[in-house]
């Protein structure tokens, strides 16, 4: 195996409480599941005891927590355990629930990753699935909801939450989403609620379960509890529903993710974008690094297209130029504020022209592109290091061995630098 092994636990563990919304009692047993199971939660209490794959496509619900179901079964709150077996790196697990709803406890991941590290995490044969931001990738929501997720050795949550409430206000923190760092900083935060807010969501069949034992309760004045676990400890719960959430992705995340307000519908939504995207960049490049070099005779450092990802036949081309800190024009341009120069920004988007008439030619071999003339030329916004710079370009005319394009650079969607082409085709 290349990568990293599959885990489950050894051996089973047990755990019982109320549910927060439905005031159920249950109880909740996961156990260990052979290589390529995945995570399912099994309905213990109901006829045939149905299992309900912990994935995006069996999401039900994201009213005040993440709800599951298949069929006419269905699990809520399940974001807590979730959490705990992703920041465990558990990735095949049977969690048996004779209930509703999975006991809240007392409203943190705490107890469920404490059962965890006791159920003694063990290596399986199989590799596990890792999923890898290599492009940005960005969500927008409503009333300032956002989230993006950059390229990182593991897995990085960074959240900004803001509450119109003296106790909380607006709060940011980054947090390492390793097992120990997890353990210590995010697991032991508790769910919150408002009074205010108490009658209109029992009437909506909601917070049936909740109280001061499992819940930060605020008032008017204040935390009605004996006290927080952090200053910050709302922002560090949410940290958490966000790795839960996470979770249903179904394999392990490396990458930085930066929300500001999430909440589990977008959470759920992010990861649903998230999964969109890997399947896009997952597909094998038109064009790859070395083919590249075939095309075009420059060489490093003024080679500046890693890849290409879609051409049309004389028509358009996608080309991708990742943007790292150890470019040799980083150390003068400028130093303590690296921007990608723009003439570099207009020479990449200039050579994935190239390829584009490089791979209409029949004899290309024998040919090379000379770029005549620059027009129009605009820079909107900079391009520093961790971008990855997306170039679109298409022709506009192309006759005689004289070709007219049109071109624009996008970072995270947004147009970085656009200009227009004039090259002609020459033999060598």
């Amino acid at each position: 195996m290349s990568g990293p092994s599959q885990r489950t636990i050894s051996r089973e563990v047990s755990l019982r409480g109320v549910g927060i919304h439905s005031g159920a009692e249950a109880s909740i047993t996961v156990r260990g599941a052979d290589a390529g199971t995945g995570l399912r939660f099994r309905r213990t209490d109901l006829e045939g005891q149905p299992c309900i794959p912990a994935d995006l496509e069996h999401v039900a619900g994201t009213d005040l927590g993440t709800t599951l179901a298949a069929g006419d079964a269905k699990v809520m709150t399940v974001e807590h355990v979730l959490a705990a077996l992703g920041a465990l790196r558990i990735d095949n697990a049977i969690i048996d629930v004779d209930g509703p709803e999975v006991p809240i406890r007392d409203g943190s991941s705490g107890d469920y990753v404490d059962a965890l590290v006791e159920a003694r995490p063990v290596e399986q044969s199989a590799e596990a699935r890792v999923m890898t931001v290599s492009e940005p990738v960005a969500l927008s929501g409503t009333d300032g909801q956002s989230y993006v997720a950059t390229r990182a050795d593991g897995l990085r949550v960074s959240a900004t939450i803001d509450f119109d409430h003296p106790a909380i206000g607006r709060q940011f923190g980054s947090f390492a989403i390793d097992e120990d760092a997890f353990r210590r900083e995010v697991a032991p935060a508790r769910t919150f609620g408002f009074v205010v807010d108490a009658e209109a969501l029992r009437a909506r069949g909601l917070a049936g379960g909740a109280s001061l034992e499992n819940t930060i309760v605020l008032d008017e004045n204040g935390v009605m509890n004996d006290g927080l676990r952090f200053p910050d400890e709302f922002l560090r719960h949410k940290v958490g529903d966000i790795v839960g959430d996470l979770a249903l992705l179904g394999a392990r995340l490396r990458a930085h993710v930066v929300a500001e307000r999430p909440s589990h519908k977008g959470n759920v939504a992010f990861a649903a974008a998230l999964r969109a995207e890997q399947k896009r960049f997952a597909r094998e490049p038109v064009l790859d690094a070395a083919r590249i070099m075939q095309c075009l005779p420059h060489r490093y450092p003024m080679l500046l297209v890693d890849r290409v990802t879609e051409i049309e036949k004389g028509k358009r081309i996608v080309g991708l130029k990742n943007v790292t800190i150890n470019e040799p024009f980083f150390q003068g341009h400028y130093p303590g504020h690296p921007i990608m120069p723009g003439v570099l920004i207009v020479e990449a988007m200039a050579q994935v022209g190239g390829l584009l008439l490089m791979n209409y030619l029949e004899n290309a071999d024998d040919k090379v592109v000379y770029f005549m003339t620059m027009d129009n030329v605009k820079f909107r916004r900079p391009v520093v290091p961790g971008d990855t710079l997306v170039f679109e370009l298409e022709v506009l005319q192309l006759r005689r061995g004289v070709c007219k394009m049109k071109g624009r650079g996008l970072v995270e969607g947004k147009v970085a630098a656009e200009a227009e082409f004039m090259a002609s085709i020459v033999d060598k």
